[in-house]
């Protein structure tokens, strides 16, 4: 019994979900506080996405681990390193890698432990994992603020405040820093501007919780667009 259906029914309630999200979430940024309605529809968006992967995991199995105990309770695999990967699929995947290696690889090369931009899998998992009794993990805001030097000539450059400071003598494209102020003294040379950006992290993962939920979607996409010809 194949869940593609339900499979895709659940994107395309994600996809509509996803613009709605961004707008509560601009929203709250502004407010300084996550507004209710917008932690639910995040606890719905990432549970939605989750059921798509564990939806993925049953089909595998069901065509292509016969010894599988149908009793056992099946997650999809996401392994913090080689070791608990081949663990997992040892237990609950069992003749995978011999009835199906390209799944198998597929599985293997979306690990987090794999490659940099496979990281969003560990937050997601983790968010999902600690979102118990209706509860969505807690989010914290951040605030990152940025120095901007654009010279009449062309050049620029730019620096985070909290991570760079400057002695006495430093100049940028010709102009001198007072260490005071830390700031180029003022000059009809260059254009000096402040970005502050605001975001919401989810707590204990160090990552925007916007860009985890851009990255999830798109990713989750990936993921079933590369194993539906294989379930």
């Amino acid at each position: 019994m194949t869940r593609k259906n339900d499979i895709e029914a659940l994107l395309e309630r994600v996809g509509k979900a996803e613009p709605k999200i961004i707008e509560e979430y601009n929203k709250s940024l502004h407010d300084k506080t996550i507004g209710n309605n917008l932690k639910i529809d995040i606890k719905d968006y990432f549970s939605h996405l989750r059921s798509v992967l564990d939806y993925l995991a049953h089909d595998i199995v069901e065509k292509n681990c016969p010894n599988v105990d149908p009793k056992d309770r099946l997650y999809f695999p996401i392994g913090s390193d080689q070791s608990s990967f081949e663990g997992i699929m040892k237990k609950s995947y069992p003749d995978l890698s011999t009835n199906s290696i390209k799944v198998y690889s597929i599985l293997e090369n979306i690990q987090p432990y794999k490659k940099s931009e496979n990281l969003w899998l560990s937050s997601f998992n983790k968010i999902n994992n600690e979102n118990k009794h209706e509860q969505l993990t807690p989010q914290k805001r951040t605030e990152t603020k940025r120095i901007n030097v654009q010279a009449n000539n062309g050049a620029s450059v730019s620096w985070n405040p909290s991570s760079v400071r400057f002695g006495s003598g430093v100049s940028i494209a010709g102009v001198p820093v007072n260490p005071s102020t830390q700031m180029p003294v003022p000059s009809n040379i260059q254009t000096v501007t402040i970005e502050t950006w605001v975001d919401f992290q989810f707590e204990g993962t160090g990552v925007s919780a916007i860009w985890l939920v851009k990255e999830s979607l798109k990713n989750v996409k990936e993921i079933f667009n590369d194993l539906k010809n294989y379930i």
